[in-house]
């Protein structure tokens, strides 16, 4: 019996979250990776972004400010995350990727880039990139309406 919601797209986009989570989790577990995919966002962030606070890390990946506390807090004890204070505000903190950052990132990149195609490889090549494009389209439009919007400064945009 197909339910009403089966065919909203809350659901569907729920339903697809859910799909590309546990593909990226037992991939990286099968790989022998302990990394969420909110842990890779921040640090993948971090590679292009060095030295940025949290706000703006936070806003880079469109996550909640106060959750990426303790996503950096896991991250920083794992060693794969440096907090430095700021030599322009004493009181700020600058993160940057270790080295074990660096290298962790590098080697489970093209991974990361494998799963993505694990999520949508049940349409075909053409079909693939328009979905993207599509739900990208929405994303860029629905933007302003979420709670955690992607937030690029413009010191970071042209980079």
């Amino acid at each position: 019996m197909t339910l009403e919601i089966h065919g909203m797209i809350g659901h569907l986009i729920r339903r697809l979250n859910q799909i590309s989570v546990s593909v990226f989790q037992d991939r990286m577990r099968a790989e022998g990776y302990d990394l969420t995919q909110v842990q890779y966002a921040a640090m993948a962030a971090l590679a292009h972004h060095p030295g940025v606070d949290q706000a703006t890390l936070a806003g880079l990946i469109a996550y909640d400010r106060a959750t990426m506390g303790s996503v950096l807090e896991r991250l920083v004890e794992r060693g794969w995350v440096d907090r430095r204070v700021s030599e322009r505000d004493r009181r700020a903190r600058e993160l940057f990727l270790t080295s074990e950052g660096t290298a962790l990132i590098e080697a489970v990149s093209p991974m990361v880039r494998e799963i993505q195609g694990l999520i949508v490889d049940g349409l075909d090549t053409r079909e693939q990139a328009e979905f993207l494009r599509l739900a990208a389209k929405l994303a860029d439009a629905g933007n302003t309406r979420s709670r955690v919007p992607l937030i690029v400064p413009e010191t970071y945009s042209a980079a």
